[in-house]
């Protein structure tokens, strides 16, 4: 798929409902950098991310793709931890050396524990090759991601570093990963109730513009 010559320095080649591409462009936004957005279907003629082309960026199959001054990034944690290096303005991680870790933490335990038992390549594993019906396929969904988030929601109802977001009350690299999981949880009708302060970390999120503009329904690809 031929695509426009790019406006600027940076191209994120995405996928509108890709929860790690979600998070990187809550990044970008919030650091205020513009970006040419990509998109790369991952269900249309059997999966765009499998083309030569685009395998030719991330053998792994998989995006986000980041192009940024001609460094290509192909993990999206990587690339948070990039953007916040090379663009140190507004801040995703606290300052102090504690903190910035336990904002890592949290990240990461959405990131590297919740994200990838649901990753569109596992649902498609579970329903194509072990056979499961879209009910098990729920089950499944339902269990993992209320697994992880009962823990999100012990730990940061019990934080003291907790303000408005997940560490205090400016958006850290925590709150760009926690919104894209839960906007997962609501697709797929989990019921939020037993975490009110996951919901209302999420719902301050959700009030900023930068979070607003990432939303998957708000992107050229989105269906």
């Amino acid at each position: 798929m031929a695509h426009a010559a790019p406006a600027t320095d940076r191209v994120l080649h995405n996928y509108f409902r890709s929860s790690s591409a979600y998070r990187v462009r809550i990044a970008l936004n919030l650091k205020g950098l513009p970006y040419d957005y990509v998109p790369v279907h991952l269900t249309r003629n059997g999966g765009e991310q499998f083309a030569p082309a685009f395998r030719a960026r991330n053998p792994h199959a998989l995006v986000p793709v980041l192009n940024d001054q001609g460094h290509e990034i192909h993990q999206s944690m990587a690339m948070l931890e990039y953007l916040e290096e090379a663009y140190p303005e507004h801040p995703l991680l606290p300052s102090d050396l504690g903190d910035r870790a336990y904002v890592r933490q949290l990240a990461m335990l959405i990131a590297c524990e919740m994200h990838p038992i649901n990753n569109l390549r596992v649902l498609k594993y579970l329903t194509g090759t072990l056979g499961l019906d879209e009910a098990a396929k729920t089950a499944w969904i339902h269990h993992w991601l209320g697994l992880g988030l009962a823990g999100l929601e012990a730990e940061l109802s019990a934080s003291p570093r907790r303000g408005q977001f997940c560490f205090g009350d400016t958006p850290t690299l925590a709150d760009c990963c926690l919104v894209p999981q839960v906007f997962n949880a609501k697709r797929f009708a989990l019921d939020l109730t037993p975490y009110p302060t996951v919901t209302a970390i999420v719902d301050a999120c959700e009030a900023v513009p930068a979070f607003q503009a990432a939303h998957p329904s708000r992107q050229p690809d989105a269906e």
